[in-house]
């Protein structure tokens, strides 16, 4: 059994297009510090729209770039949904 992931980081919202250079750039600086392994990202009360997923999406490449995933924890509903509708699940949404 794998151990569970730390909470590396919170991402609050609403998040707009204009935010993400700026978030991914946040996120790629607490990655630099992290090698290999699952970076939980508590993503509770995130708005569930293409920004969102878009810049979630984005966090994981550049965290698979480091050699790592991260994992997103505390979505909602309705955030899984857009995520599951737009085909990203394997990608993004938390296991259970």
């Amino acid at each position: 059994m794998a151990a569970p992931a730390r909470t590396a980081f919170e991402i609050h919202g609403p998040i707009l297009r204009s935010d993400l250079s700026g978030l991914c750039e946040r996120v790629c600086a607490v990655l630099a510090n992290v090698e290999g392994g699952v970076i939980a990202c508590a993503v509770r009360g995130l708005e569930p729209d293409a920004v969102t997923v878009e810049a979630l999406a984005r966090l994981q490449l550049a965290a698979r770039r480091r050699g790592c995933r991260v994992r997103l924890v505390h979505a909602s509903d309705a955030l899984r949904e857009l995520v599951a509708f737009i085909g990203l699940t394997d990608v993004l949404v938390e296991k259970s």
